[in-house]
């Protein structure tokens, strides 16, 4: 069952709803293309402030999205993305930052987490993948940005590793989720990309059986990769445990209705949103 589901009163939000079942004040999904201001080639829900759309259509959305998953746009918080995997701790002193501008985002991170309740964490993407890590316990919610320069990086060993040392957070407790992204049907790599990969598998010793599900119409230059089920992969190997994974199967290039996509567009196009936050009780 797909765990992204889209809100057919809101066309703008895809709500993580198994999350939010386990907590009310949790508020945890990604945004679609749909249902914003933003004019062409940018239409409509655009959240990026790095695309060259005009800045107070973006805001408009922006501040729509925070009113309706019940936060002030204040609490908007959000990265620089270099497609790193480095990590940041936001707290009360970093709220807000690149809520109106990305120059002051929070500089050089792709990976953010807080345990602080009303600070809306956002990332922003057109393929790449995105992350989500819960750990209710510890009151600990965090998003990562994975290009496939993040996910051979391995971001997602150090966001579970940052909850591990920064909040004691146990990774049989953590949940996880991979969103909306580019699949392998649509995604194909050249050499640099595969070889990349490959050293992330032998690095991490994960299972080799696994590899037939990664790389599909491979060549001796190119192939066609699964990102969402290499950190799927990446995850089970930090510990947690793959009942608690939830994986979205919706492509970013397949369906274009709902979806920027930076590969399908040629590179002029929009940004959907992930967010995750703690309401205030």
């Amino acid at each position: 069952m797909e765990p992204f589901v889209l809100q057919q009163a809101e066309e703008y939000q895809l709500l993580l709803s198994q999350w939010m079942k386990h907590n009310q004040q949790l508020t945890v999904g990604f945004t679609t293309r749909n249902g914003g201001v933003s004019k062409a080639p940018y239409h409509s829900f655009n959240i990026g402030l790095h695309v060259n759309d005009v800045a107070v259509d973006v805001l408009h959305n922006r501040q729509k999205l925070a009113q309706s998953v019940g936060l002030s746009f204040d609490a908007w918080t959000n990265g620089e993305q270099i497609h790193s995997n480095h990590i940041a701790i936001v707290t009360s002193k970093e709220r807000g930052k690149g809520r109106n501008s990305m120059v002051d985002a929070i500089q050089g991170v792709d990976g953010l987490l807080t345990n602080e309740p009303d600070i809306l964490l956002t990332s922003f993407y057109a393929d790449c993948v995105p992350l989500y890590f819960w750990d209710e316990e510890n009151g600990v919610v965090g998003l990562a940005h994975a290009g496939w320069k993040g996910t051979a990086a391995a971001i997602v060993f150090e966001m579970i590793n940052t909850m591990k040392t920064t909040y004691h957070s146990d990774p049989k407790q953590i949940r996880c989720a991979i969103g909306p992204a580019i699949g392998d049907c649509c995604y194909e790599v050249n050499h640099v990309v595969i070889d990349r990969i490959m050293e992330l598998w032998h690095t991490l010793e994960l299972p080799e059986q696994a590899l037939e599900s990664v790389f599909s119409n491979k060549s001796e230059d190119n192939a066609h990769i699964n990102l969402k089920e290499i950190n799927r992969q990446i995850m089970i190997k930090a510990g947690i445990l793959p009942s608690r994974i939830e994986i979205s199967e919706w492509c970013t290039g397949c369906a274009r209705h709902l979806f920027y996509s930076h590969r399908m567009e040629d590179g002029k196009t929009g940004r959907m949103a992930s967010w995750i936050g703690i309401r205030k009780g």
